[in-house]
């Protein structure tokens, strides 16, 4: 049977991550983000996690072909066989045509590209009242936190990230429409971008979500 991939595209504040856990688990598939993918090949010491590793110690970036390479390795583990759903990649058209490559040579098919539209005022409104856990790491809307402030998982200190603050929401949303709205029309041209409005409730995200990706399978 053909794996059932998906790509999750959506600017910063779009909900990608808590939308990527729900679908992952309503459709039995993996997600994996970009983060997901270093960490492992680091953690298992492979050649492609030693280089990828080099690069961070600099704090530099890892260049794409070898975030390519990552992806591609990572695609050939057991866990992945019935689907994955790539979170945070591709990032860059550049990056979408490897993907392509890497799911043809694998034998994978075309992956869905599914996109979390939401406007630009409410990126903004998003990202800048939410306040991210020193211990935990996790992120929570400033509504979503008990009267001291603290983190409703962990109980840690909470924080506005530096690139959460209003002025910094303006530039990582340009960069994202400079970056990744070639992207979205690389899948539409391509006829596997399903968009669904990122406005709602997590839950009425959600099903507009799997209703696109299972009208797609259906069609």
């Amino acid at each position: 049977m053909t794996p059932s991939d998906i790509i999750l595209l959506g600017a910063p504040g779009a909900g990608k991550g808590t939308q990527a856990k729900l679908l992952a688990g309503d459709l039995q598939i993996l997600h994996i983000s970009t983060g997901d993918i270093l960490r492992a090949a680091v953690a298992a010491g492979t050649s492609l996690g030693k280089a990828a590793q080099a690069y961070m110690d600099r704090g530099d970036l890892v260049p794409d072909d070898l975030m390519v390479d990552l992806v591609a390795e990572r695609l050939q583990h057991e866990d992945c066989a019935k689907g994955v759903l790539l979170d945070g990649f591709p990032r860059t058209v550049a990056q979408a045509q490897a993907l392509t490559r890497v799911m043809a040579e694998a034998g994978r098919g075309e992956p869905a590209a599914l996109a979390i539209e939401v406007p630009e005022d409410e990126l903004v409104r998003r990202l800048s009242a939410r306040r991210t856990c020193r211990g935990c790491g996790e992120t929570f809307p400033v509504e979503a936190l008990p009267a001291n402030g603290a983190c409703p998982k962990c109980g840690g200190e909470t924080y506005q990230r530096v690139d959460d603050a209003p002025e910094a929401v303006g530039q990582r949303l340009r960069v994202y429409a400079a970056q990744t709205a070639p992207v979205l029309e690389y899948y539409r041209e391509r006829g596997s971008l399903l968009s669904v409005e990122g406005v709602g409730s997590v839950e009425e995200i959600a099903g507009r979500a799997l209703a696109a990706l299972k009208g797609r399978r259906a069609g």
